[in-house]
Order: structure tokens, then sequence, then C-alpha cells
């Protein structure tokens, strides 16, 4: 082959490469904190866009402070997308100040402060943990593809159409969690976790909730909350409590060691999904899957 020739094979193929690269860097990039938030964002941003989590499985948002890394990725973001209501403490200050220079979206705040529940452990906050109710979780994804279509209206039609397609999902996934819940026995629905992360599971789909510590993992745990579940689980002989993937199991173990000690075994019923989801890759590590994981673990061993 002539010089010239491969020359030009080599120019065609740089230009090649270089148009590529110039496609992938045009495309929005969204970031966001959590994973849920993450999944709501492919499921309708689809290709049309690039997006990354920096809050990986078990991690709690509550204590989570951003890295030199995290910063990188934020500063980097055309969009950033957060849960808000207080979810994501520690990271409040920094997420305001990106909030001056580009668009910064605390979902959870499209939920009207009528449907919200207060936070039994701060005044004038609600519970943030509000992907727990699937009817509640639509106002967040609604909320997402809105502002997916502010910053690309370009597509504003694609986005409209993969966010009717995910709703789809979440009403299948309501119709799922409701007749899985309707096994277990009336008496036995009471659900007993390390945090309360579930108080929207527990209003929209009539179990009984109590958790160990309150709706922040900040809160520390006492003596008297162990003993007045312990009296919970012996009067109603609860068969199963459960950890959370995203929480320590110390408070779990103390609560199993008091029963045991007053002559009841209660056990481990499995490990729920609370504040962060599994492995991104996998089915928990989706929403719908995470969801449908706590479900079929808390049906298997209450009924």
């Amino acid at each position: 082959m002539k010089k010239s020739s491969i020359l030009l094979l080599i120019a065609l193929l740089f230009a090649a490469c270089s148009n590529q690269n110039n496609s992938e860097k045009i495309k929005p990039h969204v970031v966001t904190t959590t994973g849920m938030l993450y999944d709501a964002v492919i499921n309708i941003a689809g290709d049309k866009m690039s997006a990354e989590a920096i809050m990986g499985p078990g991690v709690d948002p509550h204590l989570y402070k951003a890295t030199q890394g995290d910063l990188s990725k934020l500063n980097g973001a055309d969009i950033i997308i957060y849960n808000g209501i207080l979810l994501e403490g520690k990271m409040t200050e920094i997420l305001e100040k990106l909030g001056r220079t580009k668009p910064v979206i605390a979902a959870a705040q499209a939920i009207p402060d009528s449907l919200l529940l207060q936070s039994g452990n701060y005044a004038d906050a609600f519970d943030p943990h509000v992907w727990f109710d699937v009817s509640k979780w639509k106002f967040v994804v609604n909320q997402i593809s809105q502002s997916l279509i502010g910053i690309d209206s370009l597509n504003a039609d694609y986005y409209s159409n993969q966010t009717d397609r995910y709703i789809a999902r979440l009403d299948s996934l309501e119709k799922y969690v409701t007749y899985r819940l309707n096994e277990i026995p009336p008496n036995q629905r009471i659900l007993i976790t390390a945090h309360d992360a579930f108080g929207y599971f527990e209003n929209a789909y009539d179990i009984q909730v109590e958790a160990i510590q309150g709706i922040s993992t900040v809160a520390d745990f006492g003596l008297r909350d162990i003993a007045n579940l312990i009296d919970l689980i012996l009067e109603n002989k609860i068969k199963a409590i459960f950890v959370e993937t995203s929480v320590s199991d110390k408070s779990i173990n103390a609560l199993i060691t008091g029963c045991k000690e007053k002559g009841h075994k209660v056990e481990v019923g499995g490990y729920l999904y609370s504040d962060a989801m599994g492995d991104f890759g996998t089915e928990e590590g989706t929403y719908v899957g995470m969801f449908a994981h706590n479900v079929n673990t808390i049906v298997e061993a209450l009924k």
C-alpha cells in the first residue's frame, strides 16, 4: 500500500474516533445521590444521556459525606438529582452551592407536603424515605422526567414515552406488592427493622412497622427501645425480625439476645434494602427488583 494511502486511512480512522468521542461528549451527564434515583434516570433517559450514582450498595445516605472523587463527579455533571427532605443531610451545603451554577433537583420535593409523613426525630421535618410507597415514588419519577426534558427538550417525546413505560412497570409492582402481602396472617403483620425507614411502606400497605432507631441513623437507640420491642415480640409471638443492608446489625442482635433470655426464639427473617439498593447490574440493583425482594423476604418470613 502506498504511503499516501496509509496516511489517508489513518486520518479517516482518527476522524471516526474523534466523531465518536464528540458524540459521547455531547450527551448530557446526570449524577444522582442514591441508586433509586439513578435507576429512575436510566429508565427514562435510555441512551440519550449518561448517568452515575455516587452512593452505591450498602451506603447509608444519612451519614454519607462527599469525597473528593464525588465532588469531581458533581462538578462535571450537567444536572444533579438528589432525594432531598434531608435524606442527604451531610451533603446539603454542597448541593445548595452547586445549585447556583447548574440544575440541582431535589426530586422528592415534588411530592405534596400533605402526602408526606412527619419526622419523629426533627420538628418541622418530613420522613425522606418516600420510595417505600410506590404511589409517592411516581411523583419523583415524573419530576425527574420533567427535569431531564428541561435540559434536553429536543428529546422530550422520547423521555415522555420512556416515563410512561416505567410508570406502567411501577403500576404492576404495586399490584404485586399488595397481592403478596395479603399472604401474611393479620396477627403477624408486624415488621421489625433496625431503623425507621419503612413508615411509608406501613401506611401504603397496611402492615405495622416498628424500628429500634428513628428515621435517621444519626439517632442512637437505648435500652428502653430494646426493652419495649422485646415486650412487643413476646406479646405477639413474632417469628422474625429484619436486618437492613445499609445499617449495622448491632441493635437487631441485641433484640435477638434479649428475646432469647426471656425464652422466646426470634430469627433474622432476612436482609432488607432500605436506604440503598443491591449491586448495580443485579435484579436487586433496580428499584422494582429491590422492592420485590423486600416484599418476598418479608412475606416468606412472617406468613
